[in-house]
This record gives structure tokens, C-alpha cells and sequence, in this order.
């Protein structure tokens, strides 16, 4: 598309949005300009392109949101990789960041790459990364926590954790957002912890491997985020409890002869027991029903 065809592209789109034209509309007009811009960053400013697409990253239609959030990361990415003088990857070698869409698995490039930083110390800022993608606060802030999380004790390259942690917060935003909800805020929190768990290192691996896509990982449940040995040791002291349970205990007799020495009622129950030699006599363990005194005797 030239300069002309974008603007006017803006200028239906903002009808579009302001008018309360169904979502299939705004869908169809995001999908031909994801298609027909190359951006830059004079065809954006001049445009104002990047402004109306940026604005429907909060509109609640969640595919729209969806759509336009990729959309403004894509032109981003575009428009720093070529101000940096590198030539802007073909559309199937790059990583498509939105929620539902694979990323890759580490290619000769990404592993040439790898963080310098020990795996223990990585963070994104450790990392250098620029984790500003939304051009949200909140939602970058949350994004870096799951870069925090996704590369502890990893060795998987910046640009793919980077991928992969921007897409389990747009699915996360999706599911639970806007960020301004609570339940989005503790969703992350809930998600990062999770990460950052040193007992649970196969849930990062199995994010980052794709083997857990982005969408299952931020609906997962308490116990579908725990690891194998977790699960076990749960279901042993599970076992473990309920054996107790089943065992019979031992019966308490009442006795009226027997008188408590804090509150002076005779409402006792005991158990004997042979603690000593056995020709000396059983000692009662006794507790009071008024007062809740125990004593032995």
C-alpha cells in the first residue's frame, strides 16, 4: 500500500471504530493492513496509521484487541530491525508474538545469540532487552515478568523468550484483561511464581519447547501447573492422610467418679493404657468434657 491507500485505510477504520461497526468489519480492515503495510517510521508518523491501529489494542473485542496488539509489535519490530541497519526477516522465518501462534524452536541464529549472563542472574534487564512492545505500562511491566520467569536457569536465546513471554501476556490480556482488572494483575503474579519455582523447572521447558502453548498456560489450573515430583508427594500424603482416617481410634470411656481438678466436674472421659511394668497398674489419660483439661493418672 502507498501513503494514500493507508490513510484512507485510517480513516475507515477510525469510522469504523467510533461508528460501533460490528468487529468483522475492523478485523477485515487490520487484517489488509497487516498484509499491505510496509512500514517505516516516516509512513507511520506521516499516516497516523500506527495511532488508530495503537488505540484498538483496548477495545473489547478481544480479537480486534488481539489483532491490533500484533499488528503495532509487528511494525515495531519492522521499523527497529531496520533502523539498525538489518534487513527485515521474510514473514516465514519471523515469529508470529500473538496469543494462539507457535513460536519457534531455537534456529542457528537465535542459539548464536544466547545470553552472555549466567542462567541464574537473568533478567530481562540482565538480558538488555527492550520488553516496551504494548506501549502500555502495565502490561510491558507484566511482560517483563514473564521474560523474568520464562528465562531463570535457562539458556534459550533473548529473541525467543522475548517471543514467547510477549504471547503469554497477550493471551493472559485476553483472557482475563483489560489490565486495569485485578483479576489480570493477579493472574501474572499467579503465572510468574509459578515460573520463577526452582522445584518446577520442566514448566518452563515445556513452554519454551512449545510443548504448553501460551493460551493452556494461563488457564491451567493449581494443580496442572505443579511438576511431576509435586503431584506424587501431594498424592502420598494424601494416601497417607486417609490411612489415618480409616484407622479405628481408640474408645474413650465417661466416668462420673472421676473429677476434674480445674473446673471440679465430674463429665470425664478416658483411656487406659499399660505405659509401665506390667504388674503395676494401666494409666487413665483423662480429659475433661465441660473444660477441655487433660490430664493422666
Amino acid at each position: 500500500m502507498d501513503a494514500k491507500e493507508i490513510e484512507l485505510k485510517a480513516k475507515a477504520l477510525t469510522k469504523a471504530a467510533t461508528s460501533g461497526d460490528p468487529p468483522a468489519n475492523l478485523i477485515n480492515i487490520l487484517k489488509d493492513l497487516q498484509k499491505g503495510v510496509r512500514p517505516t517510521e516516516d509512513l507511520l508518523r506521516s499516516t497516523r496509521i500506527g495511532i488508530v491501529v495503537n488505540k484498538l489494542k483496548q477495545h473489547k473485542t478481544p480479537d480486534v484487541a488481539r489483532l491490533s496488539s500484533e499488528i503495532v509489535s509487528k511494525w515495531r519490530s519492522e521499523v527497529k530491525q531496520k533502523s539498525n541497519g538489518s534487513p527485515t526477516p521474510n514473514r516465514s522465518s519471523t515469529p508470529n508474538t500473538g496469543a494462539g501462534s507457535p513460536v519457534s524452536v531455537s534456529t542457528p541464529g537465535d542459539r548464536a545469540s544466547k545470553s552472555s549472563v549466567p542462567p541464574e542472574k537473568r533478567t530481562w534487564k540482565a538480558d538488555g532487552v527492550d520488553t516496551s512492545v504494548t506501549s502500555n505500562k502495565t502490561r510491558d511491566s507484566c511482560l517483563g515478568l514473564m521474560y523474568d520467569g520464562l528465562c531463570f536457569m535457562s539458556t534459550e536465546s533473548p529473541k525467543l523468550v522475548l517471543a514467547k513471554a510477549t504471547a503469554i501476556e497477550t493471551a493472559a490480556f485476553i483472557a482475563f484483561g483489560p489490565e486495569t482488572k485485578e483479576q489480570y494483575k493477579t493472574k501474572i503474579r499467579s503465572l510468574f511464581q509459578n515460573l520463577k519455582n526452582k522445584s518446577n523447572p520442566q514448566l518452563r521447558q515445556r513452554l519454551l519447547s512449545n510443548e504448553v502453548t501460551p493460551e493452556k498456560f494461563v488457564k491451567m489450573t493449581h494443580d496442572e501447573l505443579k511438576s511431576d515430583a509435586r503431584r506424587e508427594a501431594d498424592k502420598k500424603i494424601q494416601k497417607e492422610n486417609m490411612d489415618k482416617a480409616m484407622v479405628a481410634q481408640a474408645e474413650r470411656s465417661i466416668s462420673s467418679s472421676l473429677q476434674c481438678g480445674k473446673c471440679g466436674q465430674r463429665k470425664v472421659t478416658y483411656t487406659e493404657a499399660q505405659t509401665r511394668s506390667a504388674d503395676e497398674p494401666m494409666t487413665l489419660f483423662c480429659t475433661c468434657l465441660n473444660c477441655g483439661k487433660s490430664w493422666k493418672q
